[in-house]
């Protein structure tokens, strides 16, 4: 019934973290990248999933562009560019890659590890349109977050669906207001199941104005943590739950894992280092954050290979196409996983 109502989000990554006796989503990627972890059998659903959605925006569909990260040549990151350029392929389209990074002016080969090749092609601007060279596509697909703000060349486009839209990236997009829908939608789902809607759904506050470099605001955000870990003590204490509640303070409108730290006790706040401070006040493309979101923090009760982890699911328009475990043998069941030394098996 959801979905008749909304335009589900062409493609998103989920985090979920399952601690046994809660089940809940705990960051939703409107930019998936790690295509390249799902395996060969997951594609046919992608595909199936793709030609259903591009049907819907755009029937007559023969060209479809991919907009790429503009300074990100990890290869990793190349890999999950081929691999939806390979599933955008695999459903009919003929999907090109195209950069509006400054660097890109003629097209450009990169190779992957896997000895394949991935082509770069700057992006062409005319008045109503973009495209690239003897390249005219009714869709463009950003795999690019727009963390930067929404550049020029991407606006006031009136005959191309531009997927998702402008407002879904970073600059615009608050994990706040997502939270808060995903809330409604618990309440009804968990009514219409008959369970808490507690069970599927983090607690979570919003802080603004804080200045983590400055040392302003963090009163604030130390009370907004009580409050929301003695809410977290009275649930655990309804269900009988033994384990020591935290709390995960990130940025508000923040990728890449960056921005991101485990709080047990309010306390901990007054002493936090310098360096510490400086991690938290600054996210991807060097930029300064000041909204935080402090979530109820989900433990992990998964394990692969001895290694902590938790299921990122992977869905296309609103199908669930795959997904798989993003895993850290140096974090423990109540950190976040999403940074440097993490790696992945497929679901």
């Amino acid at each position: 019934l959801e979905w008749m109502e909304h335009t589900p989000p062409f493609y998103s990554s989920v985090d979920i973290r399952n601690s046994g006796f809660k089940l809940a989503p705990v960051d939703t990627n409107l930019f998936p990248g790690n295509w390249n972890n799902l395996t060969d059998q997951m594609l046919p659903l992608a595909v199936q999933a793709t030609m259903a959605a591009i049907e819907k925006i755009c029937p007559e569909a023969r060209n479809l562009l991919i907009i790429p990260e503009n300074h990100n040549r990890n290869p990793s990151y190349l890999m999950n560019l081929a691999q939806l350029q390979r599933i955008f392929k695999m459903a009919g389209l003929n999907a090109r890659l195209g950069s509006i990074s400054p660097d890109i002016k003629k097209p450009t080969e990169l190779k992957l590890p896997n000895g394949e090749t991935v082509l770069l092609e700057p992006v062409i601007r005319t008045k109503r349109r973009i495209g690239l060279k003897y390249f005219d596509p009714c869709t463009i697909l950003l795999n690019n977050d727009l963390s930067a703000g929404a550049p020029g060349i991407l606006e006031e486009l009136y005959e191309q669906y531009l997927l998702p839209p402008l407002h879904a990236g970073w600059s615009v997009r608050r994990k706040s207001r997502h939270f808060q829908s995903y809330e409604e939608v618990a309440k009804r789902f968990g009514k219409l199941l008959g369970i808490d809607h507690w069970l599927i759904n983090p607690l979570f506050a919003k802080v603004e104005q804080l200045d983590f470099n400055e040392g302003t605001g963090l009163d604030n955000l130390a009370t907004q943590v009580d409050a929301l870990l003695t809410k977290v003590r009275r649930k655990y204490k309804e269900y009988g739950i033994k384990e020591k509640p935290f709390a995960i303070v990130k940025a508000d409108n923040g990728t890449y894992g960056m921005g991101v730290m485990t709080v047990r006790d309010a306390k901990e706040l007054d002493d936090l280092t310098k360096k510490a401070r400086n991690k938290m006040g600054i996210i991807k493309d060097g930029l300064s954050v000041q909204d935080f979101i402090i979530q109820e923090g989900v433990q992990t009760s998964e394990r692969m290979n001895d290694a902590v982890a938790e299921p990122v699911v992977y869905t296309l328009d609103r199908y669930v196409v795959g997904g798989f475990y993003r895993m850290h043998p140096e974090r423990g069941i109540d950190e976040n996983l999403n940074a440097p030394g993490s790696s992945y098996v497929p679901l």
